[in-house]
């Protein structure tokens, strides 16, 4: 059991997926990073009118977009824009993490199931990394089209790309924390913010 957690720990660090989606976007899909809406965190959404404008759920990437890094629990400052959006959309939100959920980070479900008992928040489970993969996991849960979606994100090529890819309205937002990030991504975010 020791070496499926290392190696979902390292996994968890380096995103083999993310890294050629990376390339492939840089090359020819510049179009897929770029997201819909971007905004500081998700207290500046406004979950009412997305609801009005026809769109039916959200979506959250949990790693620095709900919580800090590897955290179970939501971000404090967060806490009011979650009722309020849960208040909005009811059970209709979800979080799709390539840490709790992901079968090859949370080979036991322990994670998944700690964070939906802490946040309240059903956590999709799912076999690949984003942004690889299809809505499919998404779409079965929220009996609905991804297209009436809404997916937010901290990353550009990950979240981003994929909620793109399948076409989600794609928001992002900045991470609430580069401490725990890998090398590459606090290289990226800090290039970002000197712009």
């Amino acid at each position: 059991m020791w070496w499926k957690d290392l190696r979902a720990t390292l996994s968890q660090r380096i995103n083999v997926e993310g890294i050629s989606s990376l390339a492939s976007v840089l090359v020819k899909d510049q179009h897929l990073a770029l997201p819909h809406v971007l905004v500081p965190d998700i207290r500046y959404i406004d979950w009412g009118e997305l609801q009005r404008r026809g769109f039916k759920g959200v979506v959250f990437d949990k790693d620095n977009t709900i919580t800090v890094p590897y955290s179970l629990t939501i971000w404090d400052p967060l806490d009011a824009s979650i009722e309020r959006c849960k208040s909005v959309f009811g059970n209709d939100i979800a979080v799709f993490s390539n840490s709790a959920g992901l079968f090859e980070y949370d080979h036991d479900d322990s994670k998944a199931r700690a964070l939906e008992k802490t946040i309240g928040i059903k956590v999709i489970r799912h076999r690949v990394k984003k942004p690889a993969g299809t809505a499919e996991e998404i779409e079965k849960h929220f009996g609905c089209k991804s297209s009436q979606l809404v997916m937010v994100g901290d990353r550009p090529f990950t979240d981003i790309v994929y909620g793109n890819q399948n076409g989600f309205l794609t928001v992002l937002t900045k991470p609430l924390s580069l401490a725990e990030e890998p090398f590459i991504v606090r290289q990226h975010q800090g290039k970002k913010d000197s712009e």
